[in-house]
């Protein structure tokens, strides 16, 4: 897997008298896997708008099967859809959630309740191989093995991608 990492050279250069500050950036880009899930409105809407959204700071977006599962936490409401959607990008991680919560914004994401309805939910599953924690996030997804309709569609598109924490490929788990 790719680390997100920008390292920068700089090196002084001279051409014809001239001294020049010359700066070559190199950008990796980093391998990541969405969950999405909507259970408001217009739910397949929802969730293809927000691919369609993703898709501007995501390269090679890969998405999975949709599938239909029961709500969890608060079970009183409608059903949700989820997918899973695989891609590269050069944001990091906390990048990447401002982008997904900025988006969710937009779509129409209105924020009820812990676990409550919601038009749609983006959620960093996997960030490379990298695990990380801070007071707003936390990688790989803390809930990932414990979720079918996380496990199903990751593995639709990454069966043997192996989750970093328990050292299990998606299809073990």
């Amino acid at each position: 897997m790719l680390v997100n990492i920008a390292l920068a050279y700089t090196s002084e250069i001279s051409l014809q008298g001239y001294e020049y500050a010359l700066t070559i950036y190199n950008i990796y880009k980093a391998a990541v896997f969405l969950g999405l899930g909507s259970n408001g409105g217009v739910r397949h809407a929802y969730i293809d708008t927000a691919i369609t959204l993703l898709s501007k700071k995501l390269y090679g977006v890969v998405r999975a099967k949709v599938y239909e599962s029961k709500a969890v936490g608060y079970k009183n409401q409608r059903n949700f859809l989820n997918t899973v959607v695989r891609g590269t990008t050069i944001l990091t991680c906390t990048d990447l959630l401002s982008y997904a919560k900025e988006l969710e914004q937009q779509i129409g994401g209105t924020y009820r309740f812990r676990w409550g309805p919601c038009e749609v939910d983006i959620d960093i599953l996997f960030y490379s191989d990298l695990i990380y924690r801070d007071g707003r996030l936390t990688i790989p997804h803390p809930m990932v093995n414990e979720r079918d309709f996380v496990l199903k569609p990751m593995t639709d598109i990454a069966p043997e991608f192996v989750h970093p924490v328990y050292l299990k490929t998606m299809r073990c788990l």
